[in-house]
């Protein structure tokens, strides 16, 4: 087993490849993540994500390319990688007739056991009932169940495939500060998403994926350029345009019959504010999702598999 140095990075891929046939999986992509980072992968649906993470763990093997963890080459020691790892997939189905606590127990059992005092910490702080049969459970609760499993034996490396997946906000919250706990352990996390606040809330630097191929690789206030709200206001009366072009953050401002359309980038307060001042029918304010992102700033959204 290739032992990991002090600097040696946790992840790095290079021209790392994969097609599904003809089918595009990833396409070159190269990759550093460095020991005890956040780092998020960010992209639509199908842009390659779960591709990548499934060529990381030898789960699938790569077209070209190549990919280490912790110093060791994917495809020659998967065993050794998996023993420091604690994977969250996209999808986890599991034996419907096992309760939590047997298919927690289980995985458990597979690492040759863990700290039981944590792993009765994890499920009081996710909120989830152990007792019940996992082919009972919500989506969100399958989630926990997952959650607990990658977590339970504090590996040297999360990867999270869509973490937070059918979880009410107050599960997420308590989810991000123990991601956040693992990274002050020295532990280093890596978290896919298509979801830009998720990842601008919880990661150091982030990848940007789209149609396979990586785009952009930055730390994570870059993204503040991507994240933003569409606003749409109805008025009783005239629209006041100007005075919400004045609005630091305020563009793409458009005026029609009484209803007023902006982008606004940063907070919303002010809008919000300058909106109180005047008789309105109507104020919706949305995030667009990152597909509709993607098309605006690329010029078409994400196509084929990954």
């Amino acid at each position: 087993m290739t032992e990991m140095t002090v600097d040696q990075p946790v992840i790095a891929t290079e021209r790392l490849t994969k097609f599904y046939g003809r089918h595009r999986g990833i396409v070159e992509v190269d990759l550093v993540v460095q020991p005890g980072e956040v780092f998020g992968f960010l992209g639509p649906n199908g842009a390659g994500k779960t591709t990548t993470i499934r060529l990381l763990l030898d789960l699938i093997r790569p077209t070209s390319g190549r990919a280490r963890v912790f110093g060791i080459e994917t495809t020659a020691g998967p065993v050794a990688i998996h023993r420091r790892v604690g994977y969250l997939p996209g999808e986890f189905g599991l034996y419907d007739r096992l309760t939590g606590a047997e298919t927690i127990g289980y995985f458990a059992n597979l690492r040759g056991g863990v700290d039981r005092a944590y792993q009765r910490q994890l499920l009081e702080r996710i909120d989830l009932d152990p007792s019940r049969r996992f082919g009972e459970y919500s989506k969100g609760n399958k989630q926990k169940v997952a959650l607990v499993v990658a977590l339970q034996h504090r590996p040297d490396l999360l990867i999270l495939d869509e973490p937070t997946a059918g979880l009410d906000p107050l599960i997420q919250q308590e989810v991000f500060r123990l991601l956040r706990e693992a990274q002050a352990e020295g532990r280093t996390v890596f978290l896919s998403s298509h979801i830009i606040n998720e990842v601008e809330r919880m990661c150091d630097r982030v990848a940007i994926i789209r149609e396979g191929r990586i785009i952009r690789i930055d730390q994570v206030e870059a993204l503040r350029d991507l994240s933003h709200h569409q606003v749409e206001l109805q008025f009783e009366g005239a629209v006041p345009v100007e005075a919400f072009r004045a609005i630091p953050g305020v563009s793409d401002v458009k005026a029609e019959d009484h209803i007023l359309r902006m982008r606004v980038q940063g907070p919303i307060g002010p809008v919000v504010r300058a909106a109180a001042a005047y008789p309105l029918v109507d104020f919706v304010s949305r995030e667009p999702s990152l597909e509709e992102v993607f098309l605006a700033q690329y010029g078409h959204g994400p196509t084929d598999v990954g």
